[in-house]
């Protein structure tokens, strides 16, 4: 079997305090990484077809890091990439509760709706019976809205999102110094 071509995410840094935020006091395996790279690492990972794999070269321009500080960087990336992929189940569990919660209440409204129209329209036919019955049946469904909103569409980009981070929690990164060549 063929190996299959490994797709390079490679990343320019004067020193490797540019990957990390500033802010974040935690220590350096746990630190947040910089905005800019993780839009720019996702970015990256969301235009290859998810089952390709990939890694993460970063090319300093300064000296050579200790061996101890090379190795923690692969693990905080990877921590990074791990807790974002954590909250996005999270959220996506969120969802699925909402959307199940959302379903509950649009059926048993549209329930009720179809229980006025056979009380209230059928037993007292009128011209006025057909316009509660066409309002109360638009309002019901108006209550599956969020439901099948979630359902259908909501869904997939989180998902999406979840197994882009989940993969960027496994990859590889190797650190290179001096030049890069364009």
């Amino acid at each position: 079997m063929k190996p299959r071509k490994v797709y390079h995410i490679e990343l320019k840094l004067r020193s490797l305090d540019q990957l990390f935020n500033t802010m974040d006091p935690s220590p350096f395996h746990e630190k947040d990484l910089d905005d800019r790279a993780v839009e720019f690492i996702t970015g990256w990972a969301e235009e290859l077809h998810r089952h390709a794999p990939l890694d993460l070269i970063i090319h300093l321009e300064g000296p050579r890091t200790g061996k101890e500080k090379l190795q923690s960087v692969e693990t905080a990336v990877n921590n990074f990439f791990a807790y974002r992929a954590g909250v996005n189940q999270l959220q996506f569990k969120r969802l699925m509760e909402q959307g199940r919660t959302s379903l509950l209440v649009g059926l048993a409204f549209l329930g009720l709706c179809h229980l006025l129209i056979e009380l209230v329209v059928y037993s007292q036919p009128s011209g006025f019976s057909n316009f509660l019955t066409q309002s109360l049946t638009i309002g019901g469904w108006v209550a599956m809205w969020k439901p099948m909103e979630i359902y259908l569409y909501e869904w997939w980009p989180l998902r999406m999102k979840g197994k882009i981070l989940e993969k960027l929690s496994r990859m590889q990164v190797h650190i290179r110094t001096g030049r890069y060549e364009e």
